[in-house]
């Protein structure tokens, strides 16, 4: 990774914020927080895309969050579930609210041709070394949180309560929300009474904005497949088990769940996305192993999949004769629940965002795949706390229109050549977790 630079000069940005007007018009909010991207966030954007660091490895993006944060005035605890920060805002009686950002990249080479593109490499937990890029958009997301901190400090007479700014790591591996958890967020700083987050969509136009009331992203769960064998020379396969063989009817049975097992109408996603197995053409190897990414819109048919996963695998492996000292081997190794809006909080705060931002900004929720989030963990039913996750557009409307007429298609997330509006992305973001907590937490 890449040595980075800090270079905060907090008296000169608390000057700045104190010498703004505070002021809960959605207008002049606006005007503030484009002002505040033009002297301040366009620089840490492109300081955080060109910067990336891999799940749980944050340190860098760790301390310049905690460094912003504790410019903007907030009490910060940094090291929480490994490199998480917590930024903390009190100003008298009033709800507790989370604001939640995620800040790892992905262990991708960047190919977008970007003047700040990453050229970043770092030593993955694993021991190996990966080129990483920002390919999610998790640069968005601390960004904004940054000016939402920052422009929230210099409203405080227009809101009271307790904020609390999370900055989480490790959400590409569905790891870093329990983490925290784990590390007691709600016990050190409180249960909240409102947890909010965002995510920028390159599917989604810029000025855009949508959340549903239901269901905001899928289940995800990571799946490991020991596939034992026994080796024997290729031209003499009856003298062994053939792991590959027996793994292939794996990969092909597995699709008889989605289509034999789970009910029509409930969307399943299993996808095998590694295959690994063997050294030379003519051995017959003694291994195979397979890597899954297993999706659902519900709990309970998440918990059919991945017993119907073993039970396939585990009898596909007798099946073949593998003897009862190598039984085949299945592990859930990351996971993360379906990720619910609350219903009554997403009613209330998807007409805020048409009252402050524009009638015309909010579009209807449609799940057009089944990505997942570790949000989900804040906002699990023994918590009790009422969750508002939306899409900020993040691709302008006259790319879609060039792709719809031949031209490049669109990236999408987690491609080398995913790309988003910055200033677009991070000042609507940023508009719209102001007006949320304007509206939870407002004086008036």
């Amino acid at each position: 990774m890449r040595k980075i630079v800090f270079g905060l000069a907090a008296s000169a940005m608390a000057l700045t914020l104190a010498s703004t007007p505070a002021t809960a018009d959605p207008a002049t909010v606006k005007q503030a927080v484009a002002a505040d991207y033009d002297s301040h966030l366009e620089e840490l954007f492109k300081h955080f895309h060109a910067n990336p660091e891999l799940s749980f490895l944050e340190t860098e993006t760790a301390r310049r969050m905690a460094a912003e944060l504790r410019a903007a005035g907030l009490d910060v605890t940094e090291g929480v579930g490994g490199t998480g920060v917590v930024g903390m805002a009190r100003n008298g009686a009033g709800p507790l609210i989370l604001l939640r950002a995620d800040m790892d990249g992905l262990p991708m080479p960047e190919k977008t041709g970007l003047d700040y593109a990453s050229t970043a490499t770092q030593v993955g937990l694993d021991g190996k070394e990966y080129p990483v890029m920002h390919a999610c958009g998790h640069d968005v997301h601390i960004t904004s949180m940054v000016g939402t901190a920052r422009r929230l400090m210099a409203m405080k007479d227009e809101w009271s309560g307790t904020l609390m700014f999370v900055v989480q790591p490790a959400e590409e591996r569905v790891g870093g929300a329990k983490a925290m958890l784990e590390d007691g967020l709600y016990e050190r700083f409180g249960t909240p009474d409102y947890a909010l987050a965002f995510h920028v969509a390159s599917i989604l136009p810029t000025g855009k904005i949508s959340a549903s009331e239901s269901i905001q992203y899928s289940s995800a769960d990571s799946v490991d497949i020991v596939v034992p064998g026994v080796g024997a020379h290729g031209a003499s396969p009856h003298m062994g088990r053939d792991p590959v063989y027996i793994a292939s009817q794996i990969v092909t049975a597995m699709q008889s769940i989605v289509s034999r097992e789970v009910m029509p109408l409930s969307p399943v996603v299993i996808t095998v996305g590694a295959f690994h197995s063997g050294t030379k053409h003519n051995i017959i190897s003694d291994r195979a192993d397979l890597q899954l990414t297993v999706r659902a819109n519900d709990e309970d048919t998440r918990a059919q999949l991945l017993a119907a996963i073993e039970r396939i695998a585990v009898n596909i492996g007798k099946a073949h004769g593998l003897p009862d000292e190598l039984p085949i081997q299945v592990t859930v190794s990351e996971g993360t629940p379906v990720t619910n809006n609350d219903p009554v909080l997403a009613r209330r705060l998807n007409a805020v965002m048409q009252r402050d931002l524009g009638e015309e900004v909010l579009i209807p929720w449609e799940q057009r795949g089944m990505g997942a989030e570790d949000f989900a963990y804040f906002v699990a039913d023994e918590h009790g706390v009422p969750g508002y996750y939306f899409a900020v557009g993040g691709t302008p409307q006259a790319d879609f229109d060039a792709a719809a007429n031949g031209g490049p298609p669109v990236p999408s997330h987690h491609s080398p050549l995913f790309k988003i509006a910055p200033r677009e992305s991070v000042t609507l973001g940023t508009e719209a977790m102001i007006a949320a907590v304007l509206d939870l937490a407002g004086t008036q």
